[in-house]
Parts: structure tokens; sequence; C-alpha cells
């Protein structure tokens, strides 16, 4: 890490120049091609793929994404000659746009299913020549303007489906400005230095913003949902402002210890930087542990997601030491800078809340880790009612097009014709046939079916499909209840004598499959993900007790944060005052982004916090000072940390969109138990407890075991025997940058004698806070 620290350090300029280029590069690239997107829940083997598919063979004009307009009146009826002519002519129009394959009207035929009992509620369909993530925005959006126009005062005209929601404004980019902003006043508040400050901020962005343009063309090579650029954007934030504020914290205090700027930077990338690098590896591997579902549709969100952790990491490690070469010296305050200059280099020491704080925590270890345990298990009791499904539009603000549609035709038709169930089978011969004319009997009389379409055969006679409307919503459990009972009993009784195969299809049947895929995998992701992060930890810590306490500091994470994901948007609590709609389900796709991303961001403040520990654990051997120097002196840019990546999750709340503020409070409120419950308050409890216990690791593992380190062992003997130093009062700090030889340069010497060196510094050396036990 050094030699690379110091490359970019010596050529800034053209360190820089090669990250502008890589952006201005990339970009230009996805302008050029274009987004490719695509929403893909299909998950191959199940039953809702395969009537899809068979729909799409039997029935091809029908695999076009379809959309519904409503109008409705308060006054008179929908039949009136001015609303039926009004209407009639603006779905016309309709029907000629670019890209809508065909309109049916209530007006055509005996359409009279389309047009509500009490008269006042209409809709017409209408079905796209593609599917909904192929769309054009600007396709879509014409049929809104048009629908639109019709309009009056006595006529309500609003449109719901797909690709209509393509169409719902969003956020744009506030929620990226709002967190950004709300980021650079917490680094200001913390430096005190305005080019420090925008630092991480500038390193963040270079780097997520090519990873943004990445995203776009991975798009072309492989599924990658649509909110993936925004989750990308929205863990790089995060991750990318952090890890830079702990170099960045490095190098400040390596310029107050009297180095120079090419010395500070250096060793901020050598020592830190390794904790970056680390920290960041963690959560690529928990990321990419999506891949063993093998669901394309979470490959590609893997792979964006890891993309930008990765580049954000690069950054952190080339990018911000030559940037921090730039600006030399006003890295720190004016008012640190003066001190410097009047009073020279002095040894920092944890004091303030920060040393109180840890002190406080070795005095009542035992009832403030009972009181974090209490917290963490009473937010995580709403995620024992966790319900996984998918939010319709049903969902969307009260102000969306799509939310009104969905509303007026709930009310006038009942909320199952919101997302109707579709029966598809294959036909072969006239008792096939006569079954299928008897089934809709049987269908009708099934509880929890509002109705049944007629049979529909294709033009060759071998595939038929009938449409059930449910007797309620689309994401109710009710619905999902049905689809069991017409797969599991009503028509394995309806097609027996027969050669039929019915498959269910629909909104409700899909999402209820790719979910069930998805838990049916969620044991075997979450082991594989904890297993290889707790095997990391083991390799740097040398410690049985560290990865076993952080794989349970993470379910608990991980358990609390859903509660109150539960609490907001399955239970409504405050969602439609945040604007985020009404009430449902969870996404069944959250629980596995979410282990994944919370998992490593978590084992990011295990790192840097146990790190400080374990280094004092070996220079010492006292499990208690070890602890309460390391809560001490780390717990501040911990929580800084926390500040930061808690201001960008939330303000993603105001993208506008469901599924991002759905991460957005999850993570923000999984960093924020994680960094001022757990890993300053129960982590440091726990190890007080467990006392040398903490370090335990068996002779027989440890022989085996590979020995790496998270900053490099000459790194943390010449920081403590420069610590050492300073606190006799010696003039120069020693020096021990060469492993093997000593600091005068003169006779080499062994590692026990330079641990033996060490250990008498210490020794007469005089007592500050950080020898006051709690």
């Amino acid at each position: 890490m050094a030699p690379l620290a110091r490359w970019c350090v010596r050529h800034r300029l053209v360190a820089v120049l090669l990250w502008l280029v890589t952006l201005a590069g990339i970009t230009a690239g996805a302008v050029v091609a274009g987004t490719a997107y695509s929403n893909d829940y299909a998950t191959p083997g199940t039953e809702s793929s395969r009537a899809t598919q068979l729909l799409n063979d039997g029935f091809p004009r029908l695999s076009g994404d379809s959309d519904t307009v409503v109008w409705h009146t308060a006054q008179g009826t929908v039949k009136a000659a001015d609303v039926e002519q009004a209407m009639t002519h603006t779905l016309d129009r309709i029907a000629d746009l670019p890209g809508v394959a065909t309109v049916t009207s209530p007006y055509e035929g005996a359409r009279s299913g389309q047009i509500s009992g009490d008269g006042h509620t209409a809709y017409a369909t209408v079905t796209f020549d593609d599917r909904a993530q192929n769309i054009d925005k600007a396709e879509a959006q014409k049929v809104v303007d048009t629908a639109k126009a019709a309009e009056t005062d006595g006529l309500q005209v609003e449109l719901g489906g797909r690709a209509i929601g393509l169409t719902e404004s969003s956020g744009g980019h506030i929620a990226e400005v709002v967190g950004v902003i709300v980021a650079a006043v917490v680094l200001f508040l913390a430096f005190g230095s305005l080019a420090a400050s925008l630092l991480p901020i500038a390193t963040a962005l270079v780097s997520v913003g090519t990873a943004y343009a990445g995203i776009v063309l991975l798009g072309h090579v492989m599924t990658v949902a649509d909110f993936a650029p925004m989750l990308g954007m929205l863990i790089g934030l995060g991750v990318g402002i952090d890890y830079a504020l702990f170099i960045v914290t490095r190098h400040r205090r390596g310029l107050k210890r009297g180095l120079t700027v090419t010395e500070a930077a250096t060793s901020a990338v050598a020592t830190t930087g390794r904790a970056v690098v680390f920290a960041g590896a963690t959560v690529c591997i928990a990321l990419l542990g999506m891949l063993i579902l093998r669901l394309s549709f979470l490959n590609g969100v893997a792979i964006a997601a890891s993309l930008t952790v990765v580049l954000t990491v690069a950054a952190s490690v080339t990018l911000l030491p030559a940037l921090l070469s730039l600006i030399g010296m006003r890295a720190l305050s004016r008012r640190e800078r003066r001190k410097l200059d009047e009073h020279g280099p002095e040894p920092e020491v944890p004091t303030g809340l920060a040393a109180r704080w840890s002190a406080f925590v070795e005095r009542h270890p035992k009832k403030l880790g009972a009181v974090a345990l209490a917290v963490m298990a009473l937010l995580a009791l709403p995620t024992l009612g966790l319900h996984l499904g998918t939010s319709d539009q049903g969902n969307d603000p009260k102000t969306a097009t799509t939310r009104q549609a969905y509303d007026l035709l709930a009310d006038g038709f009942g909320p199952g014709v919101n997302g109707p169930l579709t029966l598809v089978t294959k036909v072969d011969g006239a008792q096939d046939k006569l079954a299928l004319d008897n089934l809709d009997t049987t269908l009708r009389g099934t509880e929890g079916v509002a109705s049944v379409s007629p049979v529909t055969y294709n033009t060759g006679g071998d595939t038929a499909y009938l449409s059930v409307v449910p007797e309620s919503s689309p994401q109710s459990t009710q619905t999902s209840d049905l689809v069991d009972r017409l797969r599991d009993d009503v028509l394995p009784r309806a097609e027996t004598g027969t050669s039929l195969d019915t498959h269910v299809g629909g909104l409700t049947a899909g999402y209820d499959d790719f979910a069930d895929v998805i838990v049916g995998k969620l044991p075997l992701f979450v082991g594989v993900v904890i297993g290889l992060g707790c095997l990391l930890l083991l390799l740097a810590f040398r410690s049985v007790g560290i990865p076993l306490k952080a794989a349970a500091m993470n379910v608990a994470a991980v358990a609390s944060a859903f509660g109150v994901v539960v609490a907001i948007f399955q239970w409504g609590w405050g969602s439609e005052l945040l604007g985020l709609g009404s009430a449902g389900p969870i996404e069944p796709f959250l629980p596995v982004i979410m282990v994944s991303v919370l998992f490593g961001l978590s084992m990011d403040y295990q790192v840097f916090l146990v790190s400080r520990m374990y280094e004092e654990w070996l220079e010492t051997g006292d499990n208690r000072r070890a602890v309460r120097v390391g809560l001490a002196e780390t717990s501040r840019v911990i929580n800084s940390a926390a500040v930061i990546m808690i201001s960008v999750f939330l303000a993603f709340v105001l993208s506008g969109d469901r599924v991002i503020a759905m991460f957005g409070i999850a993570l923000a409120s999984a960093v924020a138990l994680d960094a001022f419950v757990l890993r300053t308050l129960l982590v440091p409890a726990l190890m007080h407890m467990l006392g040398g216990a903490n370090w335990w690791l068996p002779r027989w593992l440890d022989r085996r075991m590979p020995r790496i380190s998270i900053e490099p062992p000459e790194a943390r003997a010449a920081a403590a025997a420069a610590t050492a130093a300073e606190k006799i009062g010696t003039e120069e700090p020693a020096r021990a940058t060469i492993p093997g030889q000593r600091a005068d340069g003169d006779d080499p010497v062994t590692d026990e004698s330079l641990d033996d060196e060490l250990v008498v510094l210490v020794k007469e050396r005089q007592q500050d806070v950080r020898d006051i036990p709690g």
C-alpha cells in the first residue's frame, strides 16, 4: 500500500487526471449506449414462469405490457353521450400512438364488464407492443398526455400500469444533493477545515459517478434492475465518504504528530488504507454472496453494487492521497496549524466525551449490555410479522395518477381487478375443451373468487387461458391463499381424467413464486455470507470470539432494521406522511440485498473498532485497557462516519421511489443501531465481561492459520515506538521503519529485542488517561 500511496502523491496531477479521464470516458460511453435495465422477476421452473411462457407462445399479441385508462364521473354516468363521445375519440387517438398494439374500449361490443355497476367508472385496456422494461418513457408519456387531455370538470381520467409508472416523476437528484450537503456539513464540523471536508465528498463523487456510468453499460450485457444504479449510488456515497473520512482522519493525525504532508498521506494509506481495503472486501464478499441464489435479477444488482464499492475503495487509496498532497497543510484547520507552529507536534490522547464514555462502559458493562439488548430486541419484534410480497401501484403516493387509477378501479370493480390471475394450459382434444368450459363454473364457486372470464383459445386451438379476478387486492395474503388453493386443490380436481395441465400466473402468483424461491435459498445465502465474513475476521484478529460476536451483532442489526422497515412500510406508521404511499408488503428481494449490504457495512465498523483494540492488546496484553483505548480512540470517528452514512441514506427517501426509500430507511436504521448501540455500547460491554477470552484461539488452529494483518506490523511497531517516545519526553520519536534494523541504523535487532525496548519505554513513560481504569 505504501508504494502505491507514494506514487500517487509524487504524481498527484497524473493520478487526478487518470480518474477524471476514466469518469469522462465511461460516462460518454453510457450516454451513447443509453439504458437497458430490466426488472425481470422471472424464476425459471416455477409455475408462474411456465404460465407466462405458454401465454406468450400461444397469444403473441398479449405479450406486451397491458395498462389501463380509467375515467370517472361524479354525476351522471360514463354511458352519457358526451362522455362516451369524448372517451371514444381519446381511445382512438391512443390506438394510433407509436408503441401501442391494441386498445380495448368498454363501448365496443358486449364489454359491460368494463363499466362499474353504478355506471360512474369505466376503464379501457391499452396493450403496448413490448414489455414495460423495454418501452420508451416518451411513448408512455404520450399515452398519458393524450388521455389526460380528455379531462373536464366533471370527468376525471387516470392511468395505471407498469408502463405508465415509468412516467411518474421522481425526486430527481434531490436525494443525492441533500445527502452530499449534509455529509459536507458534518465533515466540516469534524475537521474545521473546508479543504479537508471537501476531499471525501470529491473522492466519493468521482468514484460513484464512474460506477453509475459503468452500471448503465453493464445493463447491456446482463440483467440489471432499474433501481440498481440508485442502490449503487446510495451504497457508494455512504461507504465512499466514510472510507475517505477514515483516511483523512489518519492523515490529519500524522500532520499533528509532525510528519510531512507526503509522509502523513503515505502513512495513512499504508495503515488505515489497508483497513479500508479489508472492509471493502467484506462488503463485496457479502454482496457477491447473492450470486449463489442463481437469480439473474439479483446477479445484476450484486455485481453493480460490488462495482461501486470496488471503485470507491480504489479512489480512497489512489485519488484521495493525491488530493491530500495537493491541499498540503490545509488539511488542518487554521487553529490547528497555528497551534502546531507555536507548540510543535503533540501526542494525541483520548479526552472529552469519548474517554468518559469509554470509562463509563467499563464500569457498568452488565447494565449497559442489558439495555442495549433490550433496545435491539424491542425493535426486532415487528420482524416476526414480516410479509413478503410486492407492493403495487396502490402503494404509490396519493397524488400519483397510478394510485388514483388503482383506487378508482378498486372502488368501482373491487380490489382484485387490479391484479387478476391468469390460468393458462395446453389443450388436446374435445375432452380438454369440455373440461375447460366447465371450469369457469367451478372457479366461480371457489372461495375468494370475484369473477371469471370466458375461456379464450388461440388461433390453433391448442392453448387456452382465462382470467380470475380475486375478491382481494394483489398484495393481500388472501390473494396468495387463493393462488395456493387453485394450485393445490381446485385445478387438480378439475383436470382429473384429462390431459390438461393448467398453470396459475399473474401478478400475485409471479411475486409469490419469486418470494418462495428466495426464502428457500435464504438460509444457505445467510450461512455463506456470515461464514466468509467470520473467516476473514478470524484470519485478521486470530480470535474465535471476535468473529462470533461480529456475526451475532450483524444478525441483531439486520433483525432490528427489518423491524423498523415493517413498522413503516408494512404497518404504515408514517409512510403517507413521508410521501411513501400506503402500507404494503415488503419486497421479496429486500431481505437478500439488505443482508448483503448490512453485513458488509457492519463489518466496516467492526474492523475499525476491533483493529484498534487488537493493536492495544498486542502491545499490552491488558484486555480492559485494550477495550477502553480502542473505544475511546475510534468512537468519535465511527460516530461521525455513522452520522454521514445515516444522512446519505435517509436523503434517498426523497427519491420518490418506494423501493429505494425502503432501502434508505433500512440502511439508515441499521447503521444508527450498529454505530450507537452495538459498536459503542454492546460490543465493548461484552468484551469487558469476557476479558482475555476475547482473544482466545486454539494453539493447533493458530499454527495452521496464515498470518495476515490489517495494519503492517512495521507500521504498528513504529507507531508504538513513536507514542512511547513522545510520552517520556524524548525530543525525536523513535523510528522503526525497517524491520530487523535498529532505529539509529546501527545494529540489527530481533523482533524480541524490539518488543523488549518498547516494553521498557511504555513502563518508563508517565501515566495518561488511557491508563486510568474505569
